[in-house]
């Protein structure tokens, strides 16, 4: 099964550590070496984002930075398990290089099944 997996923190306000680049570049490689992981990006800042809404019958559009927000969305991972419980493992190991790297970001990552029709 696909799952989407995102990383929402507050926006953050300097460059990771180099330690945690350099975990987490090992992390993907080894996740896309076993054909696991299918995509992943992290997301640009938000004032360099859009915000297009429907809201009453009305679209309206929005260009960031988005400071109402609490958190955004700084990344994501398309990846590939054959169970539930293999994206769980998977998604506590990103979050733990996380807690070891760059302990003052708080954070938290979402998992979502993907839909296919």
């Amino acid at each position: 099964m696909k799952y989407l997996m995102f990383i929402k923190s507050a926006e953050p306000r300097q460059r990771p550590p180099q330690a945690f680049m350099d975990a987490m570049g090992k992390f993907v490689g080894d996740a896309f070496a076993k054909g696991i992981l299918k995509d992943t990006g992290g997301l640009a800042p938000s004032d360099q984002g859009m915000l297009i809404r429907s809201k009453r019958g009305k679209v309206t559009i929005k260009d960031g930075p988005f400071t109402e927000a609490k958190e955004v969305v700084g990344g994501f991972a398309i990846v590939e398990t054959a169970t539930r419980e293999e994206a769980l493992q998977l998604a506590k190991e990103f979050m733990e290089l996380h807690r070891l790297h760059w302990p003052e970001l708080e954070c938290e990552s979402e998992i979502r099944p993907i839909e296919e029709f």
